[in-house]
């Protein structure tokens, strides 16, 4: 595992309390050289705070930071920085007007004389994503990349420093399995030259390939930590949860009834998605699935009428919503809500909700023109409170009052919420777009657990995954979008990982080899 019998990082009775509150208790925690040290736990475990603390973004209430044996206070991100210590938070940090290479050097030192040497820029910029083998160009701006490439884009930031210690925050967050593979390969190089990493993860499986220990946290506290290969993972879920979780993905019973939505050959502006066509019937659930850039979000948004079409015919509920041929566009964000398709974004900060607002006006907000919860042009609070206060008993919100602002939740709570729009009124139609990234176990069960009840009460989803393991448990059919087939159907007992990683692989070295 490691390199060395001495840690490059050490936390000794590290707390923080904030107003009072005791978020992070006695929190003892060590790094070696080359070592792959997991942190796992819930949302509002205190993941994030301790990261915070080693990255220098917030101070301790009390313990000891040592690094490299010596004792030291980490005052800022900039210190932690000059310190070795480089970090990949979820949420990101890139200015879209820049590119690539502009983002990946913004702040470092490569200047001439008083000018930026852009050639050298350009130069380290694509080794480093050639080191990566993430095919994003160097000079493409952020604003025009895919939540994925963005991710990639904030790990090449990260890894082009060569830091001592590395903290990656659920890194491979929208990842399709290839671009997890090339980041986990990566990883590999790093602990060889004896880098040590951090690495926050709610998925399960990757603890498993790639970490050498893991500290779980619950309620603020170190609950144990060991050897990966000591805690299975009926052990890892109850440590973390402090409950027994008998079945992670449930059995969601097939009953395929009427077709909801039809698809014919499907054209996208701005994106690769050519000439699909699939289908979604009423209490199925249709995964959709693709490498990063493969326009597997672009199919989702078309159906709402956020991406434009370029071609192609859509029906929904019998009704003809777009057809290309006819001059038919009948497809807005409005109209779907109405006519019961409503679709979650990756990106629930940025597209998602209103993070100024709490969760009362978040549930209700795409509801308020319904008769049930206002009048004209008056909304009836005293309704909207009583018909939100239940929606949340029944997703079961905790102590989260429905008063608090979203910016307070943790990224579970925020993810249900987004759900509970739904039961606020009338949908056909769920449109889920990566709808676990970034939530914890227990988040994850309820969330299944809301796409059971949704799909079995005769309601159909549309899930779009980077998750194999999610995809191929949850879906009664796949659609798999690539290069080389544009869009191939599975049933879900015919398909699993390994045959959707083929048809990945193929694409690509069919791409590669045409160009």
């Amino acid at each position: 595992m490691s390199q060395s019998n001495t840690p490059l990082l050490k936390l000794e009775t590290i707390s923080k309390k904030f107003f009072g509150s005791t978020v992070l208790e006695n929190i003892n925690f060590d790094l070696y050289p080359g070592e792959v040290h997991a942190i796992f736990g819930q949302n509002g475990a205190g993941k994030s705070t301790l990261i915070q603390i080693v990255t220098g973004d917030i101070q301790p209430s009390s313990g000891k930071i040592i690094l490299n044996k010596e004792e030291l206070k980490i005052h800022s991100v900039h210190k932690a920085r000059e310190l070795g210590i480089s970090a990949v938070f979820q949420e990101f940090s890139l200015v879209p007007q820049l590119t690539v290479e502009e983002n990946l050097f913004l702040g470092s030192n490569t200047s001439k004389g008083f000018f930026l040497n852009k050639k050298k820029l350009h130069q380290m910029a694509c080794q480093t994503l050639e080191q990566l083998e993430f095919s994003i160009k160097a000079e493409e701006m952020i604003i025009n990349l895919s939540h994925a490439e963005k991710r990639m884009v904030e790990i090449a930031k990260a890894f082009h420093t060569k830091p001592s210690i590395m903290l990656l925050d659920e890194p491979t967050a929208s990842l399709a399995e290839n671009e997890t593979n090339q980041l986990f390969s990566m990883i590999e190089i790093l602990r060889k030259e004896g880098i040590g990493i951090i690495y926050i993860t709610h998925r399960m499986n990757e603890i498993y390939k790639i970490a050498d220990r893991i500290t779980i946290l619950q309620d603020g506290h170190v609950v144990n930590t060991d050897s990966v290969a000591n805690i299975n993972e009926q052990k890892l879920v109850e440590l973390a949860t402090g409950r027994n979780i008998t079945s992670f993905f449930p059995e969601i019973k097939k009953q395929r009834g009427k077709k909801l939505l039809e698809i014919k050959n499907l054209n996208i502006s701005n994106s690769f998605v050519k000439d699909v066509s699939m289908n979604v019937k009423a209490g199925e659930v249709i995964g959709i699935t693709g490498l990063a850039g493969s326009g597997k979000s672009a199919i989702g948004r078309a159906c709402f009428g956020i991406n434009k079409i370029a071609a192609g015919a859509i029906s929904y509920l019998d009704d003809v919503i777009f057809d290309s041929s006819k001059q038919i566009n009948d497809i807005s964000p409005r109209s779907m809500i109405d006519r019961g398709m409503l679709y979650l974004p990756s990106d629930r900060r940025a597209e998602g909700l209103v993070m100024e607002q709490n969760i009362r006006e978040n549930i209700s907000l795409p509801s308020l023109g319904l008769p049930k919860f206002s009048s004209g042009f008056i909304v009836n609070r005293k309704i909207e409170k009583d018909i939100v206060e239940k929606i949340g008993e029944r997703l079961n919100f905790n102590a989260q009052g429905i008063e608090n602002k979203m910016e307070q939740l943790s990224g579970g709570t925020q993810q249900k919420v987004m759900l509970a729009k739904s039961f606020a009124r009338d949908v056909q139609l769920f449109i889920l777009d990566e709808p676990t990234v970034g939530v914890d176990i227990g988040t994850r069960v309820a969330i299944y657990e809301i796409i059971k009840e949704f799909c079995e009460s005769g309601g159909a989803v549309m899930l779009i995954s980077s998750d194999l393991s999610e995809l191929v448990n949850l879906s009664h059919r796949i659609y798999i979008i690539s290069e080389k087939n544009a869009c191939v159907e599975f049933n879900a007992e015919d398909c699993n990982e390994h045959l959707i990683q083929y048809y990945f692989h193929n694409s690509r070295v069919e791409t590669a080899q045409a160009s």
